[in-house]
């Protein structure tokens, strides 16, 4: 550290923090603050919330926090044939003492053809924000109002933030989504669903029909590198259970993981095409041989009947 400075891990956090407040939309909701903390007595919106943790450096957690409204509380507005729906959403993140770390804002607009708009009301509108923070305990508050109707919604729950270890190998939470794809290298790093590389969107439900794609995102941290080969030396496994039965895995050697440095991104798609009606489990079993540390983690979800075929809108929430 360098006299009168900051240390490197600090400063690090400084730069990241830099960037998402510059990419941080202008203050306009003001009028939302004060009802992150009032007693509503009657949602009208529901809010169901998700959060993921993804190390960035030794002292520094990426939070996507994901929220997802069902598109019937909402109220929209015909015009030209495209129904039209708007909410501001106002989010803060507070130490248990009352400081306030994080703050985020932005209008969500969902836009829906007419032709669509029935079967749209079964859907839900989905959005997500990332958000850098030290490992540790917050609170987070969430207020969504309908522009239309004046509805509001009103969310708030504990946020804890895990520390991720520097002298042992180490994963993410394991995401279970609809969506993962590649993105051109100009966005990564950007909007909306976005981590690192890959547009990953959660399925906060965790419920899928055989027809559905299922996927996973886990990222693993701290592996070894060999001296000679410069390379790591991982295998994993993966299981899909039914109770305590396997009913099915999957092992994927070093050879096909693309490894390298000592982080690895895991994100594949699982077949559910055979899987009946239930509840099931998905287990990723993580080996990092050059240090014979296993990591494992897990994540529920379930099948559910898949739906007659319609050219609309299949199960995907809309984003």
């Amino acid at each position: 550290m360098p006299l009168g400075g900051l240390s490197a891990r600090d400063d690090e956090f400084e730069r990241l923090d830099r960037y998402f407040r510059v990419q941080r939309a202008p203050a306009r909701l003001k009028e939302l603050e004060p009802l992150v903390s009032a007693r509503i007595a009657q949602n009208q919106v529901h809010i169901e919330y998700r959060a993921d943790f993804l190390r960035v450096t030794s002292g520094t957690v990426l939070v996507p926090i994901t929220v997802q409204v069902p598109n019937r509380d909402l109220s929209f507005q015909s015009k030209q044939g495209v129904y039209s729906a708007v909410l501001n959403l106002y989010g803060r993140i507070s130490t248990p003492g009352g400081v306030v770390v994080q703050t985020f804002e932005d209008v969500i607009s969902r836009d829906v053809p007419e032709s669509l708009f029935q079967s749209s009301l079964k859907l839900f509108s989905i959005y997500q924000k990332s958000v850098p923070l030290r490992s540790g305990l917050y609170r987070l508050d969430l207020v969504i109002k309908d522009t239309l109707s004046g509805n509001l919604g009103v969310f708030n729950t504990a946020l804890r933030v895990p520390r991720f270890e520097d002298d042992k190998m180490d994963a993410s939470s394991i995401i279970v989504a609809d969506q993962i794809e590649g993105v051109p290298s100009r966005e990564i790093g950007t909007g909306q669903f976005v981590l690192n590389s890959y547009k990953v969107r959660p399925r906060l439900s965790r419920e899928f029909s055989s027809t559905d794609k299922l996927g996973i995102f886990v990222q693993l941290y701290n592996l070894k590198v060999d001296d000679t080969l410069h390379k790591t030396d991982v295998s994993v496994a993966y299981r899909i259970l039914k109770g305590e039965e396997e009913v099915w895995h999957a092992v994927e050697t070093a050879d096909r993981l693309h490894q390298g440095g000592e982080q690895l991104t895991i994100q594949r798609y699982l077949p559910v095409d055979s899987l009946a009606p239930g509840k099931y489990a998905i287990e990723v079993i993580a080996i990092d041989l050059l240090r014979n540390e296993t990591i494992i983690r897990t994540a529920d979800f379930t099948i559910i009947p898949a739906a007659p075929r319609r050219k609309e809108l299949g199960r995907a929430p809309a984003s």
